[in-house]
């Protein structure tokens, strides 16, 4: 089944750190391209992350020095590692294969001050 599923998500003071998990099943996930979004209430889904196969990242800017994306080729799963979080971090954070419409149900952060 082909499939992307997200977890970690919660709630967690300003300040603090949670890590999120997307686990793929049935796709080359070792030369996927995965994305992390993200998207706040009343706004648009925006990009966090974006790492390579062979392990590039990049990232938005207003995540750069906070967040950290990361993943295991061989447990098919990409990493979010959130620290230093703000209030303005909170929405739900979803997974997607670059260049296709597979995604993830998503993983509600909230931030509280």
């Amino acid at each position: 089944q082909v499939q992307l599923v997200e977890s970690g998500g919660g709630l967690v003071q300003a300040g603090g750190s949670l890590r999120l998990s997307c686990a793929a099943s049935g796709i080359t996930f070792r030369v996927a391209i995965m994305t992390w979004y993200r998207q706040a209430p009343g706004k648009q889904r925006e990009v966090v992350a974006r790492i390579t196969g062979g392990g590039t990242a990049n990232y938005a800017e207003f995540v750069k020095g906070r967040f950290a994306i990361s993943r295991d080729n061989v447990k098919s799963t990409v990493y979010l590692q959130m620290n230093s979080l703000e209030p303005e971090d909170t929405g739900v954070y979803y997974c997607n294969q670059f260049g296709t419409s597979l995604w993830g149900q998503g993983t509600l952060v909230t931030v509280s001050s």
